[in-house]
């Protein structure tokens, strides 16, 4: 079989990290998603952003499973990984959408709304910067080893399942 492209079901895991790169510590979610494609895990798709926005509904609505990543500043001091699940309405109340939101536009729009989770990061610096504080690094280093602890669940379950 070889190459592995045309088969979507070898890509269900979609990652998506969201945030803006040139404020700091905000920039953590495209930087575990770039840190993930670059590890090339089987089944494993990445999507960089700066905010979720209604076009990602689509790939969404094609993953198994999906994590959303992103930073947090009113959060607690460690990375947080919680089960997400549609909203009921995927009326937009804005030109960006919340991790919720997307899944129910997903469901409603393509059909189906994978399993989801969101991973959010603490953060501490959001001034203009593309480095990122040693809070949101320990943040990153942590995030992707759930992420691919998520993966390895997801594969296992997809291989008992054949």
């Amino acid at each position: 079989m070889g190459n592995d492209s045309h088969q979507p079901a070898n890509r269900d895991f979609l990652v998506i990290g969201y945030g803006n790169t040139l404020r700091g510590d905000d920039g953590v979610g495209p930087r575990v998603a770039e840190a993930i494609e670059k590890l090339n895990l089987p089944g494993v798709r990445t999507l960089v952003c700066q905010q979720l926005s209604p076009e990602y509904a689509d790939p969404v609505s094609r993953a198994r499973t999906v994590v959303f990543v992103d930073a947090a500043v009113d959060a607690p001091r460690e990375v947080q990984l919680r089960k997400l699940e549609p909203n009921e309405s995927s009326q937009l109340m804005a030109h960006a959408a919340d991790p919720r939101t997307l899944l129910a536009l997903a469901r409603d729009v393509f059909g189906h709304a994978p399993q989801a989770w969101w991973l959010t990061i603490p953060v501490v610096k959001l001034d203009f910067s593309e480095n990122l504080s040693v809070e949101a690094v320990r943040g990153m280093n942590s995030a992707i080893g759930k992420i691919i602890q998520l993966a390895d669940a997801a594969a296992s379950r997809q291989g008992a399942a054949i």
